[in-house]
């Protein structure tokens, strides 16, 4: 079961085998890309709403990764239901394919390349330039920003 992104129905991907996706990614999509939505939904693609447990685990995953301030309400439905159906996401977006691997969730990329390291990304603050595991509002030594910081 492959789980589509909106990437999949703008670059008008046409998968073998079942597939599925969100209501949230319909509502993002417009024009021709939203009419390839709903075909390929009229043809038999699985219109899925993930369950709250699911979701959880979502946002956990993306906690540790440090993407949960990246990822979109889709995205985490989008991997919540990948997740429910033991499907593959097709994206292109990064912090989706980045959580996908700590949720143990296969990747299928389209129109860009595929991530080729998993990253928990940390956190700088702007002021001390202390850093952080866990993303916050404000650094707890000196109150400044924090900035996501690439790990490598």
């Amino acid at each position: 079961m492959r789980v589509l992104d909106a990437s999949a129905f703008i670059h008008d991907y046409r998968p073998d085998g079942p597939t599925a996706s969100t209501p949230a990614v319909r509502e993002e999509l417009t024009d021709a890309a939203a009419f390839r939505f709903d075909a390929q939904a009229g043809s038999g693609m699985q219109v899925h709403s993930p369950g709250e447990r699911a979701l959880a685990a979502v946002r956990e995953a993306a906690r540790t990764t440090g993407d949960l301030d990246v990822l979109s309400a889709t995205d985490v439905g989008l991997l919540a239901a990948a997740r429910e159906l033991d499907g593959v996401v097709v994206t292109d977006d990064y912090a989706v394919q980045n959580v996908a691997d700590e949720l143990g969730v296969g990747v299928e990329a389209i129109a860009q390349d595929g991530i080729e390291e998993r990253r928990d990304w940390r956190f700088q603050c702007q002021g001390c330039g202390r850093e952080f595991d866990a993303d916050r509002d404000r650094c707890p030594v000196c109150g400044s920003a924090l900035e996501r910081k690439n790990p490598g």
